[in-house]
């Protein structure tokens, strides 16, 4: 079993442990204010070979790179003046840029599935330090099976990878709840990859001009979470529910009336109060509650489409695609 390192007790030893395991080539557990990474060191072939192999992720799916600070991404991508603008506003935080790499950047190709671009992102706290005192950016996806639920906690780590890795520093629940916003700027124009912890209007604002989104079917895979079937639970997963069944967990946002709720496996409540901050941050740790009752599904009540709830129903949508 992997081993536990309370980061807020034990900050320096488990920088000085997480070091050395990064240093042999393996994935650690990694907690960033958005949700728990599977994280190695980004320039090693044979630890982000590791990565896929714990998650079972499929190769042409890239991996973001978390730096320390805008200096080190700058080392590593070419900045375009609107991405800088936006890491100037945003980083360290929950959003990651998809930018060209440099030239013998030191990024092997397979964080990047080979594409000429990269993710970067600059997490908030802990993760930041660590990745400054290793000297080296971390690939780091989302520490959990892939293609399912999300971790937001080190339990949740443990629960699916812990017989697979050896170490995951624990730093609590994770405070955004959901991945980060992935923007490209592309000839002038911002394009959304994927909703994610920082909303699209606070990406507007700063940046000057709309965000576009894509419309119809989705383009080649550019970016984490562009897959259509993600996030999924054992359950299946049925939307904007006004009703549920005796087979069914309900997950209700604001309280709304629901028909049968008496006859429900269970009841949570991302944010009684309707407080879409809440909602996300409960979201992933809920499903993981809803899907442990036995449920045969999980019936989600409506939630808004705007600010943080363009994040959650992306994810939502994910999970109750088809399912390979």
């Amino acid at each position: 079993m992997a081993r536990h390192i309370d980061i807020l007790e034990h900050p320096q030893t488990a920088i000085e442990v997480a070091s050395a395991t990064l240093a042999e080539g393996l994935p650690i557990g990694l907690p960033t204010e958005t949700v728990y990474g599977l994280a190695a060191d980004a320039t090693n072939p044979a630890a982000i070979t590791r990565i896929y192999e714990t998650k079972g992720r499929p190769r042409f799916n890239p991996l973001i790179c978390h730096m320390s600070d805008l200096a080190m991404a700058e080392r590593y991508a070419i900045f375009d003046p609107i991405s800088r603008k936006l890491a100037e506003a945003f980083w360290p935080g929950p959003l990651t840029l998809v930018l060209p790499l440099r030239p013998e950047s030191g990024i092997h190709p397979l964080a990047t599935a080979g594409l000429d671009t990269v993710g970067i992102r600059v997490p908030q706290g802990f993760a930041g330090e660590l990745i400054r005192a290793f000297g080296k950016p971390l690939a780091a996806p989302s520490a959990n099976t892939s293609g399912k639920i999300s971790a937001t906690s080190a339990d949740h780590v443990d629960d699916d990878l812990g017989e697979r890795i050896t170490l995951i520093l624990d730093a609590g629940a994770s405070v955004v709840g959901v991945e980060s916003t992935i923007v490209k700027v592309e000839d002038g124009e911002l394009r959304l990859l994927r909703p994610g912890g920082l909303a699209a209007r606070e990406i507007e604002r700063v940046a000057g001009k709309a965000v576009k989104r894509k419309r119809g079917a989705a383009p080649a895979i550019e970016a984490p979470g562009m897959l259509a079937s993600h996030y999924a639970p054992g359950a299946a997963v049925r939307l904007d529910a006004t009703d549920v069944s005796p087979d069914e967990a309900l997950i209700r946002f604001g309280t709304p009336e629901i028909a049968g709720i008496g006859n429900a496996v269970a009841v949570l409540d991302l944010s009684p109060s309707g407080d879409l901050s809440e909602a996300a941050a409960n979201l992933f740790d809920f499903m993981k509650r809803a899907d442990a009752t036995g449920a045969v599904t999980i019936a989600f009540s409506h939630i808004p489409d705007e600010g943080l709830g363009e994040a959650i129903n992306d994810r939502l949508r994910r999970a109750a695609a088809p399912r390979a």
